[in-house]
């Protein structure tokens, strides 16, 4: 599913335009994204939730040379399902 599959697909289910849908879909993962860089967890009851997770700094390959590199500790967004949606995936 595309980001214009998903608006499209928002818009039928709330019964509001496909602009207004875009622009709900923008506000929301915008908010998510401003709480995620402040360290906040963002957490959906049913759906899931969104945090931050700190990757430790590590050893690497380059698999063209095949030259170890070293890999600098970064965060990364990570998404955790809630319960009720691996239930709907799965059944």
């Amino acid at each position: 599913m595309t980001k214009a599959d998903l608006v499209s697909a928002m818009a039928s289910k709330a019964g509001i335009s496909k602009a207004a849908a875009e622009k709900a879909l923008k506000a929301f993962t915008e908010s998510v994204t401003e709480a995620l860089k402040k360290g906040e967890k963002v957490s959906l009851v049913g759906f899931g939730s969104f945090e931050v997770a700190e990757r430790a700094a590590r050893t690497g390959r380059n698999p063209r040379t095949g030259q170890t590199i070293q890999i600098k500790a970064s965060k990364v967004p990570k998404f955790r399902p809630g319960r009720a949606l691996k239930e709907s995936v799965n059944s």
